[in-house]
């Protein structure tokens, strides 16, 4: 399961993990999140190694919301070394986030 992301471990599973992460901006209401969250649970076991998943609940961390400008869900983010890369917003399929991930190096 992916890691619940917020304000307060942000630092310690983002900008401190030895791997790339991807962060999907979501929120239990969303039908478009609910309809990805089992393609993103197996990405997360294929993927395993090579880059980390985290979700952020933007109703729970809005901060995280605002800090990177994430006005559409579902939106993933790529974080590299800390630092925030492309961002992917509502990926029709495993296959377009599989694409945007090796666009990226992974």
């Amino acid at each position: 399961m992916a890691t619940v992301i917020t304000k307060d471990n942000f630092d310690q599973e983002v900008v401190h993990s030895d791997l790339p992460v991807m962060l999907d901006f979501q929120a239990p209401w969303c039908m478009y999140c609910r309809r990805l969250a089992p393609v993103i649970a197996k990405l997360e076991k294929e993927l395993e190694g090579r880059v980390r998943i985290g979700t952020v609940d933007i109703d729970q961390q809005p901060e995280l919301e605002e800090k990177f400008d994430v006005n559409t869900i579902p939106s993933l983010i790529l974080f590299k070394q800390g630092v925030q890369g492309s961002t992917l917003v509502n990926p029709p399929s495993r296959g377009a986030i599989m694409s945007w991930l090796e666009e990226q190096g992974i």
